[in-house]
């Protein structure tokens, strides 16, 4: 990790297709604020057909667990829930959804059974700088991995002041890269 504190944000959510867009911009949030702005649209599109699968397969209580982990150079993303039927890819189109999608959007994926369900996860490496679009139309350079970036302070009342300070928890353990993302609380 190169001395940066690993990164991790968890929610526990009630999977429905109408909180699927919430969910997405909280993710986005905490992309922004650890200056991964280019990963947003892959992480994102990833997470919400896991969530969708949720929605989709999960008979019961939809409820899951959604955790990012940013460890300096890799994203980790898992989606956990409370059904112990492991998925199966049934297509190999990304425009149909589903494991598909994490597939082409993510370098590794897999699932892993737990206790009471299983996690689905996926990595991207980070390999470069990120280009995002900036102010006035102009591009801005992300920093370096791991370089502070200043950030304006967020409007009292805003909905970011709510969830950024919530965003990163330091932890002195990473994730270990040979076996799966595990939830790190039980859903």
């Amino acid at each position: 990790m190169h001395g940066q504190t690993e990164c991790r944000y968890s929610m526990e959510v009630l999977a429905t297709e109408e909180r699927i867009p919430r969910i997405r911009r909280i993710l986005a949030a905490h992309l922004r604020h650890w200056d991964l702005e280019a990963q947003i649209d892959p992480v994102c599109r990833a997470v919400d057909a896991l969530i969708a699968n949720v929605v989709r397969h999960v008979p019961g209580d939809p409820t899951c667990l959604v955790e990012l982990r940013w460890t300096g150079r890799r994203i980790n993303a898992s989606v956990a829930d409370r059904d112990p039927r492991m998925p199966r890819m049934t297509s190999s189109c990304p425009a149909r959804g589903g494991l598909a999608t994490v597939a082409q959007l993510s370098d590794s994926w897999g699932t892993c059974g737990t206790g009471d369900g299983k996690v689905i996860w996926f990595t991207r490496t980070v390999t470069s700088r990120g280009r995002v679009p900036g102010e006035g139309g102009r591009d801005a350079t992300l920093p370096p991995v791991g370089e502070a970036r200043p950030r304006p302070e967020p409007a009292a009342g805003q909905f970011l002041e709510a969830i950024i300070p919530t965003v990163s928890s330091p932890s002195t353990t990473q994730p270990n890269q040979s076996q799966p993302l595990l939830p790190s609380a039980a859903v």
